[in-house]
């Protein structure tokens, strides 16, 4: 596993558990100001942190988990990489989980005090 493979599995990780806190000003914390998103349940395009944690407040009802199926990771410079591939995500309570499967594109970049942010994420249903 390369350098920059390491780095992508990290990162995933840091933003599932992101996710499992149930708190949307903990999964924001992970995205660019001035990112853009495509999320996986809405028709709308997000841009900036105001509207992506609008959209996770609503999305971490669901209590989602989520699992990378296949990936690819791929070197753009020392400060960026394209993270995509297929993920599955649990959603639902405990007792009515559901799988939903979706492809999806994360492009991290790393700002000045070399922290790695999402500066686009785009995540869709996998179309059968």
């Amino acid at each position: 596993m390369n350098e920059m493979q390491k780095i992508a599995e990290e990162n995933f990780k840091k933003w599932s558990e992101a996710l499992l806190t149930g708190k949307a000003e903990n999964v924001v914390a992970l995205y660019a100001d001035e990112n853009s998103f495509l999320p996986t349940v809405s028709p709308e395009f997000k841009t900036g942190k105001i509207e992506a944690e609008g959209y996770f407040k609503h999305f971490l009802e669901k209590n989602p988990k989520g699992k990378v199926v296949k990936e690819r990771v791929q070197k753009i410079s020392e400060k960026a990489y394209l993270h995509s591939g297929l993920y599955d995500f649990e959603l639902g309570p405990d007792d009515k989980r559901q799988i939903v499967e979706a492809r999806f594109t994360f492009l991290w970049e790393m700002d000045e005090e070399k922290n790695w942010l999402i500066a686009h994420h785009h995540s869709s249903v996998k179309p059968t």
